[in-house]
């Protein structure tokens, strides 16, 4: 059973929320909880709730065409409660002054959002004991 998780997802126009093709912070949040879903379901055989986020930070923009790389481990575990820590990584950016379909592996990735947050499952409803 392991107690990370990752996602990677390249963000379209329909993402872009603002001008010059920006994409809305709250997607980063989006993909944090589907990894923190995954890693309810890999440690509790459940999708559990997301209960709060501690704290988010927003550290570089993120633009339709962005490949981001979403990663979540679970770092403490109570009764019903799991805190967790996530980091959203772009990897790859689209290069449209060189052509419409080229694009860039970055070499380093970019750290676009850090979060941490805690989820739960209740008793009940955890099957991997």
């Amino acid at each position: 059973m392991s107690n990370t998780a990752m996602i990677r997802v390249r963000m379209s126009s329909h993402d872009a929320h603002y001008g010059g093709n920006l994409v809305d912070g709250a997607r980063m949040l989006q993909l944090f909880g589907d990894v923190a879903t995954e890693l309810l379901i890999r440690h509790d055989g459940d999708e559990g709730l997301f209960r709060a986020y501690d704290s988010v930070e927003f550290l570089a923009p993120v633009y339709a065409g962005d490949y981001i790389e979403a990663v979540g481990e679970i770092i403490n575990t109570g009764n019903t409660s799991r805190k967790m820590v996530f980091e959203a990584r772009k990897v790859i950016v689209p290069r449209p002054e060189i052509s419409a379909s080229a694009a860039d592996l970055l070499e380093e990735p970019i750290i676009v959002c850090r979060a941490s947050g805690t989820c739960v499952t209740p008793k009940e409803c955890q099957r991997n004991k």
